[in-house]
């Protein structure tokens, strides 16, 4: 496989009175050529801001802190200035972000907006931009490309907005497509449809894949390896089956305790009790500890992630497996989540 991102160690910052709060605290991760990661997690944890800060985007006052990433194994985008980053952004990595109707500019028509990054990072003439954003519509599975391209996003629905912003990705051809919860707003139909174009795409373009979300059913069958992100920090990561085999930390146990089955027998949901604390009131030790069942003195102390299968990895004490309770019993398997359905 062929590495196309490497996070290491970063941390975004914003200044408080008397300080700077951390709300992205030294993550890391990686992402091979084909791949989808999905970074899973509350809303709050850090997910949206890690994406923006693949493509220095982190909004004012932020800043990027420490850490770098490198795309393509040769350049860190964390070092770059100007023009050589302006080249980066779009044309090796693509953005999908949250809600189309802020994205897109109410004042050009869809066609301006595509046509305009293949003008920015390809060698073409306007009517070449145009050509190729109606055949980007086409591939994105907008029907009657040639009238939606002098249409603006007004005239369009929330699926076909989507649409529009994933064509715009994928203008420059990327080799990384940042996906940012891009099925927020739309209904159940309408999700199921721009997923499977995004599948269908990472297929064909050989593109990876970050989609970043907060729903594990999004997750099972369309991604590769998970990360679970909670605080400002990765708690879990693991390739998917494994993930829902054999969910680790506790805060994926509670993910997935919260979540209702829609096979088998009807089980009581198991909420996780109280809510994320903002960067200001992160406590000390494990992040999770206020609200972990199975906290022990020692999660006072900040743990680190460790290794408790092959490629599977949480940031727990548990996993040394001295705590009160052994890991055979904090860890139970689930076999019938292995299938890649929702649990």
């Amino acid at each position: 496989m062929t590495r196309v991102l490497d996070v290491r160690d970063l941390r975004i910052s914003f200044p408080v009175s008397g300080g700077r709060l951390h709300p992205v605290d030294g993550v890391s991760f990686s992402l091979d050529r084909g791949e989808t990661l999905a970074l899973v997690g509350e809303s709050g944890c850090g997910k949206s801001l890690t994406s923006l800060a693949l493509l220095r985007l982190v909004p004012e006052p932020g800043r990027i802190d420490a850490g770098s990433v490198i795309q393509l194994g040769d350049t860190d985008v964390l070092a770059l200035r100007g023009e050589a980053l302006r080249r980066i952004r779009g044309k090796r990595i693509g953005m999908i972000f949250q809600d189309p109707m802020t994205s897109l500019n109410p004042v050009f028509t869809v066609g301006d907006q595509i046509a305009e990054g293949v003008l920015a990072h390809l060698p073409v003439s306007k009517a070449e931009a145009w050509e190729r954003a109606r055949g980007l519509l086409d591939e994105v599975g907008i029907s009657d490309s040639a009238a939606r391209l002098r249409a603006y996003p007004h005239q369009l629905s929330g699926g076909m907005r989507q649409r529009v912003m994933i064509a715009i990705a994928l203008s420059a051809e990327p080799e990384i497509l940042v996906a940012d919860e891009p099925t927020t707003a739309l209904d159940v139909t309408v999700q199921a449809q721009i997923l499977e174009v995004l599948d269908d795409l990472r297929r064909r373009r050989g593109m990876a894949v970050l989609l970043i979300t907060h729903d594990l059913g999004i997750v099972a069958g369309r991604a590769d390896r998970v990360a679970v992100m909670y605080a400002g920090q990765i708690v879990e990561e693991a390739r998917t089956g494994d993930l829902f085999a054999r969910p680790s930390h506790p805060y994926t146990q509670g993910l997935f305790a919260s979540v209702p089955r829609i096979t088998g027998p009807v089980t009581r949901l198991t909420p996780i009790r109280g809510t994320v604390p903002p960067p200001t009131a992160w406590p000390s030790g494990c992040r999770f500890r206020p609200r972990c069942p199975q906290a022990f003195d020692k999660s006072e102390l900040p743990p680190e992630l460790m290794t408790v299968g092959e490629g599977h990895r949480m940031r727990c004490w548990l996993a040394e497996g001295d705590g009160p309770i052994g890991m055979a019993s904090v860890l139970p398997s689930h076999p019938e989540r292995s299938e890649g359905g929702i649990p």
